[in-house]
């Protein structure tokens, strides 16, 4: 089993997240992916001893890593499970309308990265699985097992937006009519056969991996849900900060705070001379990025982009 002296992991623009969650020391704070803390750790460097962190993930491996961590913090706990729920682990914690802070770091973190039994990486040969949760749902491999190649183009074209979408599905029915596929190598060498326009300084399974990994996941549905939950958790001035780490994922956040700063739209023909605005939060600035000591200490770092709102009263 991997320890964590054998998987690296580095906080994606931890300092810049810190200042935007503006910690104070008996805040209530959500940290929606654990990972393996980095960002938790930073928040209870800050909080007081009335503070509290709740910390959610689907890994279980995260969450073994968060209760021998942070072992008999009273300040800390953590719930298995998808960010989706953070209104229900809210709710039951009497929560909704009293957070201070929400704290969202998107996609795949470097400890599932790296670790060829998770099979995320088409780098590290390792069995076909995917999910950020192993216990639970269906495996990359018995997905591509069953789907058909036109299911198969559509997810890589939506979530991988790649243009060879139905060239590699075909690729992948035929080989694994022969062969099922059940390693990330395998997957890898069918996708790169099939790629006719390999992009400079980057794999051409780069897109296709994403893609499945996404949708088996259901990445992108979790973003949706938790971000509308989010304006009901957080107390008035209380901040959301989400980092994004590609272009389907920020969209979302992107359209969620401009949603939510214009509040409810009237119909442009409807006879209203004036109307009290009923906007729900307000952006803080422009969307952040790390700078580039971030970036050549940590390569991960460069698609990473970071948007923060306040709930308004």
């Amino acid at each position: 089993m991997s320890g964590e002296s054998e998987v690296a992991h580095r906080s994606v623009l931890l300092a810049e997240s810190l200042e935007a969650l503006s910690v104070n020391g008996g805040g209530i704070y959500i940290d929606g992916t654990f990972g393996r803390g980095g960002h938790a750790a930073a928040i209870l460097e800050v909080l007081g001893p009335d503070g509290r962190l709740l910390a959610i993930d689907k890994d279980p491996e995260a969450v073994a890593a968060a209760e021998q961590r942070f072992a008999g913090d009273s300040r800390f706990s953590i719930e298995r499970g998808s960010f989706a729920m953070l209104g229900e682990f809210v709710e039951s914690r009497g929560w909704s309308g009293r957070v201070d802070g929400i704290l969202l770091d998107l996609g795949v973190s470097s400890p599932q990265l790296d670790d060829a039994r998770r099979g995320f990486s088409f780098l590290n040969d390792g069995p076909l699985d995917m999910r950020m949760d192993p216990d639970s749902g269906e495996s990359a491999a018995d997905w591509l097992a069953r789907a058909g190649d036109r299911e198969i183009a559509e997810v890589l074209k939506r979530y991988g937006e790649e243009r060879f979408a139905k060239r590699i599905a075909r690729a992948i029915v035929e080989a694994r009519d022969e062969k099922p596929l059940t390693t990330t190598r395998q997957l890898a060498e069918v996708v790169a056969a099939a790629h006719p326009a390999w992009e400079k300084h980057k794999h051409p399974a780069t897109r296709s991996f994403q893609a499945i990994r996404i949708y088996i996941n259901r990445e992108l549905e979790d973003v949706e849900a938790v971000l509308a939950q989010s304006v009901d958790a957080l107390a008035p001035g209380g901040r959301l900060a989400v980092i994004s780490f590609h272009s389907l994922e920020d969209r979302l956040v992107k359209r969620f705070i401009r949603d939510q700063v214009r509040g409810d739209q009237l119909p442009h023909d409807l006879p209203v001379m004036h109307v009290e605005t009923n906007a729900k939060m307000k952006s803080l600035g422009k969307a952040i990025r790390a700078s580039r000591d971030e970036v050549d200490e940590n390569p991960r770092a460069r698609s990473a982009v970071l948007r923060v709102a306040e709930r308004l009263a």
